[in-house]
């Protein structure tokens, strides 16, 4: 695969320039998108409960894919990083509001932290796009 069939997208996140790394990257197909913490555009973290992060995050990647060329309904595997497991149903009932009739593969994963100590949820997905 050749840089010409690499496309990327930025979001609002100050580490993305900072530790160089892209919101997230099509390959040919493929889209991956990167570990999405819930920011808001001017950098700052979004307020509010695990949901209300959740749904930021998700946001912020169905923006990314949709500027590569892709939909909600062709993601196909998502992660979700939580720093409590008492969040993982208000988590779990936002992904599903969003993936409840796509059902892409999806991983929970309790961790001891995030980057930002407000942070209660992180995101990841990888899409392919139908031809």
């Amino acid at each position: 695969m050749t840089a010409s069939h690499v496309r990327r997208t930025s979001g609002t996140s100050p580490y993305e320039a900072r530790y160089g790394f892209s919101r997230a990257v099509r390959v040919g197909d493929r889209i991956l998108v990167s570990g999405t913490a819930p920011v808001e555009p001017d950098g700052s973290s979004t307020p509010g409960d695990a949901a209300a992060q959740a749904r930021r995050c998700f946001a912020i990647i169905l923006a990314a894919m949709a500027d590569l060329g892709g939909t909600p309904a062709d993601v196909v595997r998502t992660r979700m990083y939580l720093t409590d497991p008492a969040d993982a149903d208000a988590v779990g009932a936002v992904h599903g509001e969003i993936f409840g009739a796509i059902r892409p593969a999806a991983t929970m994963i309790v961790t001891a932290a995030l980057l930002r100590d407000e942070w209660r949820v992180e995101v990841e997905a990888e899409a392919l796009i139908s031809s």
